[in-house]
C-alpha cells in the first residue's frame, strides 16, 4: 500500500508538472538533456574512452544530443561507441520531444489568438462593447473621422467569435484605411473580460444595445460594470450609451455615475426628428448630413481674431464654414444667440465644416452682399392641419406629443395600427391636437383607400419594430409606401410622407416610392453615437437642436428672405437671415427633391461666394427659435 501510494503521489506530481504548460516541459527537457550530456561526457573522460579533456567531451556530447548523427566506427573503441549510441538515442528523444512541445505550444497560442482572449495594448483607442447591426455604421463613421490621423484603433469586445467579427466587418464595411481593427471575444458584463480591451487608456467607450432581449437592462448593467471595475484608474471615462425607453433614463443616469456617460435617449431622439421632419420635407437629410463624418459636420474651435466681435460678424467671417453658435468658456451652449452677442476670450465657435482644419477665417473684407436682393417678409401664420399615422411602436406616443408642439390649435391626428390602442393612454397630455384611433391592417389597399390619405397634409409611416424583425417590419413599410404612392399619383393630390426604416440596406428599395423623407432609425442612432464619442459636447448641441423649446433647424420658403429668380451669393442669404435673428446654414432646391445622388436637393454649408438662384418652391435652411 505504501509503495502504491508513493507511485500515485509521484504520478500526481508528474501530471501537475505537465499541466503547467510548455515552458515547464521545456525546462524539464533541458534538465534531462543536461544530465545525459554531463554523465556521458564524464564517463568518456574518466574512462579514457576518447582523447581530449572534459570540456571537449561535454561539447562533443552536447552536439550529438542536439543534432543526432551517425558516429564513425573508427572514431573510438567499442565502449566509446556504445556510450555514443545511448547519447544518440537520448538526442533523438530530446529533439523529437522539443519539436512536439514547440508545435503544441504554437498551436495553442494560435488557438488562443483565434479565440480573441489576449489583452489589447493600445492607447487613445475607441472601444465598442457589444455587437449589433449598428456596429457597421459606427465603425465606418469612426474610420472616416480618423482618415486624417496616421494611425487609429477601434477595439470590439462582444460575445461572438473573433474571426466571425473580423469577417463580417470586412464584408460590410470594407477597408478602414488608417484605422486598425482589433476584435476580442468576451462578455462586456464581466470585469475580467473588460480588462482585455484596456478601458483605462481608451479615448472613448461606446456601449451597444443587443438586438434581442431586454436591451436597456443590458446597457445599464454594462455601464455598472464599467464604472465599478476594481482595476479602473482614477479619472473619468468618456462613455456613450443609448437608452431606448425614456422610462429607463433615470436609472441609467444613476448607473452611469460621475457624469462620465453621455446617454442618448433613442426614443426621444428619433421621435423628435420624425415630428420635425413631418412638417419640413428634407430635414432628415439635413440631420443625416450633420451626423455623418462623410460630409460636413459640427466642430468647435477657438478663434482669437474674433474676440470682441459680434456673433453677426462671425457669420460672415468664414467662406466654407457655417457658424451656428458659441460654446462659452463657462461650458454653455448658445445656438443662434442674439446677433449683438460679443465673443469673449475663451469662447469657442460652433461651426459646420468639412473637417476640423477647414474651420478658418476667410480674411475677406468685402463679401459682396447684394442688399437689393434681400426682402424680409413675415412668415405665414400656422393653420389647422390633419396628420395620418400608419403603424405603431414604442416611439409613437412621443412622436404625437412632439407634433403637439408644432401644429396649430384644432389640428388632428388619425392613427391606424394593427394593434389595439388606448387613445387616452398613448396620447395623453395634448393641448392642440385631437386624436382618433382605429385598428386596421395598414398594408391593405382597401383600408388605405377608405382612409383617403389625399385628405391629409402629412402622412407618417411607422415601423412595427416592437413586434417584428427589422426585415419583416421594413417589408410591411414598403408595401404601405407603394400603395401611398399609387394613391397620390391617381388623385394628383400631394401630401408629404415621412417613413421610418429600420435597416439601411432597405433604403434603396424604399426610395422607389418617392417618399419625402426617410428616417433610418438605427443608422441615425449609430451616427449620433459616433459623433458624441469624438466629442461629448455634441450631445448637448443636438439635444438643443431637437428640443421644441430651443433653437431648431427649419426649412423656410426662400421668398421670405431674398428675391426669387435672381442670382446671388450665399453671403446675401446669410445677411438676410441675420436680419430676422436667424442663422442660415444651407438651402434645398425643389428641382432635386427626389434625386438621391444630389442629397434630395439639400445643400448644407455651401461655399458662400458661389452663386445660387431660388425658385418659388425652394427653401432656406436656417437655425431659428420658431
Amino acid at each position: 500500500m505504501k509503495q502504491s501510494a508513493f507511485k500515485d503521489r509521484l504520478r500526481y506530481a508528474f501530471d501537475n508538472t505537465l499541466s503547467r504548460g510548455p515552458a515547464v516541459l521545456i525546462g524539464w527537457l533541458a534538465f534531462l538533456s543536461l544530465v545525459l550530456v554531463l554523465s556521458s561526457a564524464f564517463l568518456i573522460w574518466a574512462a579514457g574512452l576518447s582523447g581530449g579533456g572534459l570540456l571537449a567531451q561535454i561539447w562533443t556530447t552536447l552536439m550529438q544530443t542536439l543534432v543526432p548523427e551517425g558516429v564513425d566506427r573508427k572514431a573510438g573503441s567499442w565502449p566509446f561507441l556504445l556510450v555514443m549510441f545511448f547519447v544518440t538515442l537520448g538526442g533523438i528523444f530530446v529533439t523529437s520531444t522539443l519539436i512536439s512541445i514547440l508545435t503544441t505550444g504554437l498551436r495553442d497560442l494560435l488557438d488562443e489568438l483565434r479565440r480573441g482572449r489576449s489583452r489589447v495594448v493600445e492607447s487613445g483607442h475607441t472601444v465598442l462593447l457589444g455587437w449589433s447591426e449598428q456596429i457597421f455604421t459606427i465603425v465606418r463613421e469612426l474610420a472616416t473621422a480618423n482618415e486624417s490621423q496616421p494611425r487609429s484603433c477601434i477595439t470590439i469586445l462582444a460575445q461572438k467569435d473573433k474571426v466571425e467579427m473580423e469577417e463580417e466587418i470586412r464584408q460590410r464595411v470594407g477597408s478602414t484605411g488608417h484605422t486598425y481593427m482589433v476584435c476580442r471575444t468576451g462578455n462586456p458584463l464581466e470585469w475580467t473580460d473588460l480588462s482585455i480591451v484596456s478601458l483605462n487608456t481608451a479615448r472613448s467607450i461606446i456601449v451597444l444595445s443587443p438586438e434581442v432581449g431586454d436591451q436597456d437592462a443590458t446597457v445599464i448593467k454594462t455601464m455598472l460594470a464599467i464604472s465599478n471595475r476594481s482595476s479602473r484608474q482614477p479619472g473619468s471615462y468618456h462613455v456613450v450609451a443609448a437608452i431606448r425607453d425614456p422610462q429607463n433614463l433615470e436609472v441609467a443616469r444613476i448607473a452611469a455615475g460621475k457624469n462620465e456617460v453621455e446617454i442618448i435617449t433613442v426614443g426621444n431622439f428619433l421621435a423628435r426628428i420624425i415630428a420635425q421632419t413631418c412638417h419640413q420635407p428634407g430635414l432628415s437629410t439635413v440631420y443625416s448630413e450633420l451626423l455623418s463624418f462623410k460630409g460636413d459636420e459640427i466642430y468647435f474651435q477657438e478663434e482669437p481674431k474674433l474676440v470682441g466681435k459680434t456673433y453677426k460678424e462671425a457669420l460672415l467671417a468664414y467662406e466654407d464654414s457655417a457658424v451656428i453658435g458659441l460654446w462659452t468658456k463657462e461650458g454653455l451652449t448658445k445656438l443662434n444667440p442674439p446677433m449683438h452677442t460679443v465673443i469673449r476670450k475663451g469662447d469657442e465657435i460652433i461651426a459646420i465644416s468639412e473637417d476640423d482644419d477647414t474651420v478658418r477665417l476667410s480674411g475677406l473684407s468685402d463679401v459682396g452682399i447684394e442688399n437689393d436682393a434681400i426682402q424680409v417678409s413675415s412668415p405665414d401664420s400656422p393653420c389647422e392641419e390633419q396628420i395620418l399615422i400608419l403603424g405603431w411602436n414604442r416611439s409613437a406616443p412621443t412622436i404625437v406629443r412632439e407634433l403637439d408642439n408644432y401644429v396649430a390649435k384644432g389640428s388632428g391626428i388619425t392613427i391606424v395600427s394593427d394593434e389595439d390602442l388606448d387613445r387616452n393612454k398613448c396620447c395623453a397630455r395634448l393641448s392642440k391636437l385631437t386624436v382618433s384611433v382605429q385598428k386596421d391592417n395598414t398594408t391593405d389597399r382597401r383600408i388605405l383607400d377608405r382612409l383617403h390619405p389625399e385628405r391629409y397634409k402629412h402622412v407618417i409611416v411607422l415601423s412595427y419594430s416592437d413586434s417584428l424583425s427589422p426585415q419583416q417590419a421594413d417589408a410591411r413599410t414598403l408595401v404601405t409606401l407603394l400603395h401611398l404612392r399609387d394613391i397620390a399619383d391617381k388623385n394628383s393630390h400631394p401630401f408629404t410622407v415621412v417613413t421610418e426604416v429600420m435597416d439601411m440596406r432597405n433604403l434603396g428599395l424604399a426610395e422607389v416610392t418617392r417618399a419625402d423623407d426617410f428616417v433610418v432609425s438605427d443608422r441615425l442612432t449609430s451616427l449620433m453615437m459616433a459623433q458624441v464619442s469624438e466629442r461629448k459636447e455634441l450631445n448637448r448641441v443636438f439635444a438643443e437642436l431637437l428640443a421644441p423649446e430651443g433653437m431648431e433647424i427649419y426649412l423656410k420658403p426662400a421668398r421670405d428672405y431674398v428675391q426669387l429668380g435672381k442670382s446671388m451669393n450665399f453671403y446675401t442669404v446669410v445677411e438676410a437671415a441675420s436680419r430676422r435673428g436667424e442663422t442660415a446654414i444651407g438651402y434645398r432646391l425643389h428641382a432635386s427633391a427626389w434625386d438621391a445622388h444630389r442629397s434630395y436637393g439639400v445643400v448644407v454649408n455651401p461655399d458662400k461666394s458661389n452663386p445660387v438662384l431660388f425658385s418659388g418652391s425652394d427653401r432656406v435652411i436656417v437655425l431659428a427659435e420658431d
